[in-house]
């Protein structure tokens, strides 16, 4: 399949598939097997706005710039919190809570959204998420907490998982101060990325394998590429360009050899679009076997089903071969872009810029 039908066939799920709900959020994933959307996140919505304009942007086709707005909407006038100033995790009343990771996926689509429509209201609740992130969130040694408890905005206690705890990963979301700085003019935000990378950069080396479940480390391994993403805007510095090189390597060779038993779709985007954006910095060279070969892996997560709520979509992972019956808006909005890019690459054009990183 060319590349043109395959963004067709994933840009028809999104619109589509259901996982926009009517209102314009968008579920965390769906669950095949029991015909059934998780809930509504504000990350995911987040997510899937930069897909949506990605997609616009390489098809000049309306439809995702609407729907992309129409996300966008949700955010700033449903998801909102504005008792608290933040955006919430899956806006749930039982128990809410605020995530630092979510909070910045959220703001840098917001202000794709305010730079593809010119409407200032993006701009304005990005600029305030920014504001509420670097307030609100108490530095830990290796970056912030990673949630808090609304409305009081206390820390929530520290679980086992990865994004129950601080960590290098975080410097992916710290994109948006970096972001951030150039759209509102705040020094502030541009420091607050700096201290952020202060704080991961001589850490990172510590987060893998981090677990002797292989299960677990492929998961560590999704979380290791946003640190290694967060780094592309510095990666012309020498530390940074040997963290990335260091990194992408690792993550090729723990990826391979966990895959057998376990291997995330959203891993090998990510790993493809690495290797492609860091080499357009000048930080490192692409394998193209390796990169191929991650290219023709992902391909095979894409959905070709009658049914439209899969049909187009990309499975979140495979178990010992089998796939995972989740269908996952980040899985597909990464491997979009991911075998986009690495079909520009191949036909030559090499001007991947990492301020289009969904």
């Amino acid at each position: 399949m060319d590349i043109e039908s395959l963004l067709a066939r994933a840009g028809a799920w999104f619109l589509h598939s259901g996982i926009q709900e009517p209102e314009g959020g968008v579920a965390r994933f769906y669950l095949a097997d029991r015909q059934l959307n998780r809930p509504v996140s504000t990350e995911i919505t987040g997510y899937a706005i930069s897909a949506l304009l990605y997609l616009a942007a390489r098809t000049r086709q309306s439809e995702y710039r609407a729907r992309a707005e129409q996300a966008g909407q949700f955010l700033v006038h449903r998801a909102w919190d504005p008792a608290s100033a933040i955006f919430p995790f899956e806006c749930s009343p039982e128990r809410p809570l605020a995530y630092f990771f979510d909070c910045g996926i959220i703001v840098r689509a917001l202000l794709q959204l305010w730079r593809a429509s010119g409407r200032e209201e993006y701009r304005q609740y990005a600029v305030a998420c920014g504001q509420a992130m670097a307030a609100d969130f108490p530095r830990a040694e290796n970056g912030v907490e990673p949630i808090l408890e609304l409305p009081g905005k206390r820390p929530l206690a520290r679980g086992e998982t990865w994004s129950r705890q601080p960590g290098c990963y975080q410097l992916k979301s710290a994109l948006a101060w970096y972001e951030l700085h150039a759209a509102a003019g705040a020094e502030s935000f541009r420091e607050a990325y700096e201290d952020m990378l202060r704080r991961t950069l001589p850490t990172h080396g510590d987060f893998l394998p981090g677990s002797p479940d292989p299960h677990r480390v492929m998961d560590r391994l999704h979380a290791y590429c946003y640190f290694l993403e967060g780094l592309l805007p510095v990666a012309g510095r020498a530390e940074a360009a040997e963290a990335l090189r260091a990194g992408i390597a690792t993550v090729s060779r723990l990826l391979r050899d966990i895959r057998p038993e376990f291997a995330r779709s959203d891993v090998y985007a990510q790993l493809l679009r690495l290797r492609i954006l860091a080499e357009a910095a000048g930080a490192a060279a692409l394998e193209r076997d390796a990169a191929g070969e991650e290219a023709a892996c992902l391909r095979r997560f894409s959905i070709d089903d009658p049914d439209p709520r899969l049909r187009g979509g990309f499975y979140f992972g495979a178990r010992h071969g089998s796939f995972v019956p989740h269908v996952n808006p980040v899985s597909a909005s990464f491997a979009v872009q991911a075998l986009a890019l690495w079909d520009d690459y191949l036909a030559g054009r090499r001007d991947a810029s990492w301020q289009a990183l969904i």
